[in-house]
């Protein structure tokens, strides 16, 4: 029987980010310089945002950072919105910003993030950071692509000169991780949903990252033996007591040599990023 893969373990990677992170902000605030402050922008009544933006709070405070939430109706106008982002940006106390999203469907959620100028855009979603990935120019990384490259980097696997499919093209997700991973010589292969023969695409790869959000799409007969997988989906699956990735983790994880599992792999990965980019913003450094 082969040897199983390794676990890929984000959330005692994030921890140890977090404690790397709280030093800083110990050491920064040692000099008499004021936290590192996070405001983060609510619009609307969802629960899940509200829940995200909460942990994310409680995530500051665990570092020693400053954080808060600025609040509009789910009524408010596209002015409205674009107001208070371009208030925060001049409010020299704000080192980031974070416009938690999905906004409600009658805004324009491009024009609305792009209104973050890009200093303190730590969520790293806005087209003009997207641009910056792209073009090279000083920009914050999209938090959960930039924990994707960071767990590689902590367990020590190597990008370069390997052949890399993300199956997935969100903005926020499986396009700027495809760059990163470019950025890093990496070869690589952009699939969907609708690409044809993607098993064949997939057996390819030496590091699969996962982010088409369709449950257990992947199994372990599309993987590579000893192949790196990242699992960045998260589903709720009816009559399953637990939520499940992108990658039929069992079999998978019989034929690759490390994996992620779900939850506990990217998930908490994007939060430790979040920390890392407001904490780099308030050195005035981009990552």
């Amino acid at each position: 029987m082969s040897e199983l893969a390794g676990i890929l373990d984000g959330t005692a990677t994030a921890k140890a980010i977090r404690l790397e992170i709280a030093a800083e902000v110990k050491q920064l605030v040692a000099t008499g310089a004021q936290p590192p402050h996070l405001a983060a922008v609510l619009i609307g009544d969802d629960p899940a945002s509200h829940t995200y933006v909460g942990m994310k709070q409680k995530a500051c405070t665990w570092v020693g950072m400053q954080s808060s939430i600025h609040r509009l109706p789910a009524s408010c106008t596209q002015e409205e919105a674009i107001n208070l982002v371009k208030g925060l940006n001049n409010d020299p106390s704000i080192t980031g910003i974070l416009v938690q999203h999905p906004l409600p469907s009658h805004l324009h959620e491009p024009a609305v993030l792009d209104c973050v100028s890009i200093p303190k855009d730590v969520d790293g979603i806005s087209r003009g950071s997207l641009g910056g990935l792209i073009n090279g120019e000083p920009a914050f990384a999209s938090c959960t692509p930039a924990g994707i490259i960071e767990l590689l980097d902590r367990y020590k696997i190597t990008i370069q000169g390997r052949r890399a499919v993300v199956v997935g093209r969100s903005i926020i997700l499986g396009k700027p991780v495809a760059m990163m991973l470019l950025n890093r010589n990496a070869t690589v292969s952009i699939c969907h949903s609708r690409t044809a023969n993607l098993a064949e695409e997939i057996l390819r790869a030496d590091i699969v990252v996962a982010a088409v959000g369709r449950a257990e799409l992947i199994t372990g007969e599309m993987v590579k033996p000893g192949a790196v997988v990242i699992d960045a989906g998260y589903n709720r699956v009816e009559g399953r007591a637990k939520d499940v990735g992108d990658v039929e983790y069992e079999s998978a994880r019989a034929r690759a040599s490390w994996i992620t599992p779900v939850p506990g792999g990217v998930g908490p990965m994007t939060i430790a990023m979040l920390l890392k980019n407001t904490l780099r913003a308030a050195q005035g450094k981009f990552s």
